[in-house]
C-alpha cells in the first residue's frame, strides 16, 4: 500500500477492525519510511447478479423490484413488511450462495411464489395471477385447484 504522504511502497498494519455492517475491514497503517499514519478500507469484490428477462434482455438484480411486487400482492392483507423483507432476504441469499452470475426471472418468480404460499395464500394467488399472466378464469381456477391439492397433500403428512 503506497503512503499517501511520501509515496513509499511499504507500510505496516497498526490496527484492524471490522465495520458495523461486517462487509468491510478498516485498517490503520503506518508508513515504514516517514511514519505517517493513514486508514484503508478493505472489502470483498462482488460481481453483480444479472437477471435474464422473458424477452431475453438482461438487467442487474434489484431486490426492491421483488419487494414492490410483494407489497402490491399483499395489499390490505395481514402480511407484515418484516415477512416480506425476510422473503426477499432469503431469495437474495440463496441466489448469492448459488454463485450463479446470471439467473432467469422465471426462477426468481418461482422462488417468490414458493415462499409467499407459506405466508399468505391470497397474496400468493395475487402474485401468481400477475406473474403467470392468467389469460382467463380457467387458468386462474387451475392454479387455485393445484394450491388446494397441495394443501390437502400437506395435511395428510
Amino acid at each position: 500500500m503506497y503512503c499517501p504522504k511520501c509515496g513509499y511502497i511499504d507500510s505496516k498494519v497498526v490496527d484492524s477492525r471490522q465495520s458495523e455492517d461486517r462487509k468491510t475491514i478498516r485498517r490503520r497503517r503506518e508508513c515504514l519510511k516517514c511514519k505517517h499514519r493513514f486508514t484503508t478500507y478493505e472489502r470483498y469484490e462482488e460481481t453483480p447478479l444479472v437477471v435474464q428477462k422473458k424477452d431475453g434482455t438482461t438487467e442487474e438484480f434489484d431486490r426492491e423490484k421483488i419487494l414492490k411486487g410483494l407489497i402490491r400482492a399483499a395489499e390490505k392483507r395481514p402480511v407484515s413488511i418484516e415477512s416480506m423483507n425476510e422473503i426477499v432476504d432469503s431469495i437474495e441469499k440463496e441466489l448469492s450462495n448459488s454463485m450463479a452470475k446470471q439467473v432467469k426471472s422465471k426462477k426468481i418468480g418461482e422462488m417468490v411464489m414458493d415462499r409467499l404460499k407459506d405466508v399468505d395464500e391470497i397474496s400468493y394467488v395475487r402474485f401468481a395471477s400477475v406473474y403467470r399472466s392468467f389469460k382467463d378464469t380457467k387458468s386462474f381456477y387451475e392454479e387455485l385447484k393445484k394450491m388446494i391439492e397441495d394443501r390437502g397433500n400437506n395435511d395428510d403428512k
